[in-house]
């Protein structure tokens, strides 16, 4: 048996139990799995996403609008980042208190010259309470995938609580498939068999998360 017959082979035994005919796959299978744990309020949803994100060792910031200028310019000093990537949609008064020169993404710009680049500020698409998860989709408050993988540090804004979902199936019905969807669950890190673990190995080391309320 070759491997493609054995991948095909697969395939038809996880399908074995899709009723056959016309049917849209999406309405012939039962999606009666669990949408979300438990009953919460707005409230404890978002505090659940931001246990859940310092769990996965971000550091979580709470801010208003009035005060998130101010807020950022912290951040960035406190990282002594000299220039900081911006999306081209990213509302220009989140960084209006900073300092940085202000990078902005273009196709030219090669990957050691966004290495060089001290943070990245972006918006998101949603976060996930449940998985202490963002989504970044590529709109343009958010930029292109590399933007957000390349510097070291990453700053993600979050309005709370109309961005914050539940769990994952509440998620997917917000995005869009075909978008360049970056999911994000704490800072890069990986760990080797003896569980070392390394840090920024895939993304930036240190993710600093504002819900923006």
């Amino acid at each position: 048996m070759s491997s493609r017959e054995r991948i095909l082979g697969r395939v038809r035994r996880a399908l074995a139990d899709v009723p056959p005919g016309e049917e849209p796959y999406e309405r012939a299978v039962a999606r009666d799995y669990a949408r979300e744990h438990g009953e919460r309020t707005a409230e404890e949803t978002v505090e659940l996403l931001a246990e859940n994100l310092a769990d996965y060792r971000a550091i979580v910031h709470r801010s208003d609008e009035e005060e998130l200028p101010l807020l950022v310019m912290r951040l960035l000093a406190a990282r002594g980042s000299e220039e900081v990537l911006v999306p081209p949609g990213l509302p220009p008064g989140w960084l209006a208190a900073a300092d940085p020169v202000r990078i902005h993404d273009r196709a030219a710009d090669t990957p050691h010259r966004l290495d060089r680049v001290g943070s990245v500020v972006t918006g998101c698409a949603v976060a996930v309470a449940e998985t202490g998860t963002i989504v970044l989709d590529g709109s343009p408050g958010q930029g292109r995938r590399r933007i957000s993988l390349i510097p070291d540090h990453h700053i993600c804004v979050v309005r709370v609580p109309d961005q914050v979902v539940a769990s994952v199936p509440q998620a997917l019905e917000r995005l869009d498939p075909v978008r360049p969807l970056t999911w994000i669950s704490g800072p890069s890190a990986t760990s080797d068999i003896e569980l070392d673990r390394v840090e920024g190995v895939h993304g930036p080391r240190t993710l600093e998360v504002i819900l923006l309320g």
